[in-house]
């Protein structure tokens, strides 16, 4: 990254940058969004953030970008503190939140007749998580500490060893988790409007802002339109990267 900017030394940004394209993918600068696309893709990631915030033993947000990367228009990154061998129910079911605040937030800003297609990745996301708590993690209230996969880790949905009444109640058990978790997704949009409204405002202007930059504006601080840049210390280095000898000090 450093080289390609001619740089004469590697700064911080560098290293951001490159985490950057490895965790979220080459940004496709060439790729150019309408102005109610680039709205559009604010507020839906904006609603990921907000719910990323209040929702309980949720990892940190490292990044928020509307700058589109891979396939996606627009993403929330979230990186945990430490590693995790297991994940708690709370936890569990926080992911899915989260992964409901985009669509959520589009439903509440722009109405139900107006959602897009953006958030088919978040449904896969959350009807997966959901459905393994009900079949594999024990995690139904009704079903209760049972496993519904076969020894090759596969569902038995199809299996004489699953009854179609104990089908029909994986089904509604996973239905009755989502709605849930989506109508309590809604109500957090609902009572932090003004913050969904302060987060999308600024990534429509900054495009991407940091876990810590999403953090302030909830908080209600105001941050600079214009990110701040590193200090440029290449001035110390002469060519090839040596110190400046001839520099007055």
């Amino acid at each position: 990254m450093a080289a390609r900017e001619n740089k004469l030394s590697v700064a911080m940004r560098d290293f951001e940058m490159a985490k950057d394209k490895l965790i979220m993918g080459t940004a496709r600068l060439s790729m150019s969004m309408t102005d109610d696309e680039k709205k559009f893709t604010a507020y839906h990631e904006a609603g990921h953030s907000l719910v990323a915030i209040f929702v309980p033993q949720c990892d940190p947000i490292h990044k928020v970008t509307i700058i589109p990367r891979g396939g996606a228009l627009g993403m929330v990154v979230r990186l945990p503190e430490k590693d995790k061998i297991s994940v708690s129910k709370t936890e569990v079911i926080s992911n899915i939140k989260v992964a409901m605040g985009g669509r959520a937030a589009e439903e509440i800003v722009f109405g139900e007749e107006n959602i897009t297609t953006g958030a088919s990745q978040d449904i896969k996301q959350a009807t997966d998580i959901a459905k393994k708590m009900i079949i594999r993690w024990g995690m139904s209230d009704t079903l209760g500490f049972r496993s519904f996969y076969d020894s090759d880790g596969y569902y038995m949905e199809a299996s004489d060893q699953i009854s179609q009444k104990t089908s029909e109640t994986i089904d509604m058990e996973i239905k009755n988790l989502l709605d849930s978790a989506y109508r309590e997704v809604k109500e957090i949009v609902t009572k932090n409007r003004d913050k969904l409204e302060a987060i999308a405002t600024k990534l429509i202007k900054r495009e991407t802002l940091t876990g810590d930059e999403v953090k302030r504006i909830v908080a209600g601080e105001d941050i600079d339109d214009d990110p701040q840049e590193e200090d440029d210390i290449t001035s110390e280095f002469s060519l090839g990267g040596l110190p400046n000898m001839t520099k007055k000090t």
